[in-house]
């Protein structure tokens, strides 16, 4: 695809869900507000897109699906990667379609939360020499990311705050924009995280009840959440106590 006669330089360009391969109006995912919107008005993805939302919105949901739709493998790491423990993904990857930008790399790596020290185990059985499991949780995540988020392609973070101090999160947001600024370089990221969904630049877009809308960083309930409870934690631990 390209832009203007140029070659669009992202690996993924735009998700669309193949409406033949969606099932009965109720069926999960499908289910889920957020994925019914992606069903229906799909989603354009640019350099760098943050998806926010509760628990339950969606969001590991699509990001799974769309790294596992672009080859990666579902419990993380590259396209080439073949680590499982446990197949819990849904079926939303097979009816995904994928927009890849012309001429833009086909490699990729995916790194999710909940599945993080399986990984360090799979990388240790193949590639002797990186003792992940000898550090802390955040320490091992900087190492992965130090050594694999290297040149162009398509990366995707489920959750990289777990095991993430204040300044580690601010340091994470200086490698998103380092990546933005690389050529063929993408990056897909869901978060709870008000530091790494301020990431300048970024498409951020709100999963709710109400579907999957694009909003500004300071509009997001999460941002007026963290606001009002750090003002004033009294007002939200008083109900928690009574």
């Amino acid at each position: 695809m390209s832009r203007d006669g140029v070659l669009d330089p992202r690996p993924l360009v735009r998700v669309t869900v193949d409406p033949g391969l969606v099932p009965p109006v109720g069926e999960w995912p499908y289910s889920v507000p957020a994925v019914s919107a992606l069903a229906r008005d799909g989603l354009e993805l640019e350099t760098l897109t943050v998806l926010v939302g509760q628990n339950g919105s969606g969001k590991s949901t699509i990001i799974e699906a769309v790294a596992m739709a672009f080859g990666l493998n579902a419990e993380g790491g590259s396209t080439g990667a073949r680590n499982s423990t446990w197949a819990s993904e849904s079926p939303l990857h097979d009816a995904l379609r994928l927009v890849r930008g012309g001429g833009a790399p086909r490699w990729g790596y995916f790194v999710r939360a909940e599945t993080m020290h399986g990984l360090f185990t799979y990388l240790q059985s193949t590639g002797p020499g990186q003792d992940f499991h000898a550090r802390s949780h955040g320490e091992a995540f900087w190492d992965l990311l130090d050594s694999r988020f290297t040149g162009g392609g398509l990366f995707v973070l489920d959750e990289p705050e777990a095991g993430l101090s204040f300044d580690a999160q601010l340091r994470l947001v200086a490698l998103l924009l380092d990546l933005a600024d690389r050529r063929s370089t993408q990056v897909l990221m869901a978060t709870h995280s008000p530091i790494l969904a301020s990431v300048p630049g970024a498409a951020v877009y709100e999963l709710s009840e109400d579907g999957m809308h694009r909003r500004r960083w300071e509009d997001l309930a999460m941002v007026d959440h963290y606001r009002r409870y750090l003002a004033a934690p009294e007002r939200y631990l008083r109900h928690l106590l009574e």
